[in-house]
């Protein structure tokens, strides 16, 4: 059976992101079933149901469901062949989980003034404010020191971690807030990523019609 990936109707969400491109660096065949969050479609029973946290993304594997992304990507890497997506040694998989569970339960300004409209639609014209100017201090602080001297990946090889920490400094960088040329360098070779690339090229709504 073909598997089901959940996603937010105007592809914004970088979480549903994150396991659109493990799908395609696994070269699973898959297909995207987009709801409309602020219908509430997420809501609706069925899905519910099957997402238990009614979030997406919700990835739909024959009689299996799984929602949150981190878990997705986990679950695809260990169930299936292909792409590694994580590091295989035990301390550096540790520190791409660490990676991945700061990017989602931190920096919260960023996330509010640099929403992935920035990314994947316009930059905003609002100043940082003091908040979310000292949650990049701690981003680009953190980020130079995971990537040392200007190396590739964040790991020996690169890792969806590359993709999900890449999103974050575009949310800076693609906003044209100052980010150190090296990082964004670095934010700039993930982006070009051909499995990233089909996610950043999808084709979304009008902005004034898109979930905010």
């Amino acid at each position: 059976m073909v598997m089901r990936l959940y996603v937010d109707s105007n592809y914004l969400s970088p979480y549903a992101m994150s396991v659109f491109v493990a799908l395609q660096e696994k070269r699973l065949p898959f297909e995207m079933v987009r709801l409309d969050l602020d219908a509430g479609a997420h809501r609706e029973p069925g899905f519910a149901k099957q997402s238990i946290t009614q979030r997406v993304p919700t990835l739909i594997d024959g009689a299996f469901a799984l929602s949150e992304s981190s878990a997705i990507d986990e679950y695809l890497d260990e169930a299936y062949p292909g792409t590694a997506l994580y590091p295989s040694q035990p301390r550096a998989r540790a520190r791409a989980r660490q990676i991945q569970a700061w990017l989602r339960s931190d920096l919260i300004p960023i996330r509010q003034e640099r929403s992935t409209e920035v990314v994947f639609c316009r930059p905003s014209d609002r100043p940082l404010s003091a908040d979310a100017q000292a949650s990049a201090a701690r981003l680009l602080a953190a980020a130079s020191e995971l990537l040392g001297n200007d190396r590739e990946h964040l790991f020996d090889a690169w890792s969806i971690v590359d993709v999900d920490l890449a999103l974050m400094l575009n949310r800076l960088v693609l906003n044209g807030d100052a980010v150190p040329a090296r990082l964004a360098a670095y934010a700039g070779r993930q982006w070009q990523r051909p499995s990233v690339r089909l996610w950043v090229d999808q084709k979304r709504p009008p902005l004034q019609e898109a979930s905010r």
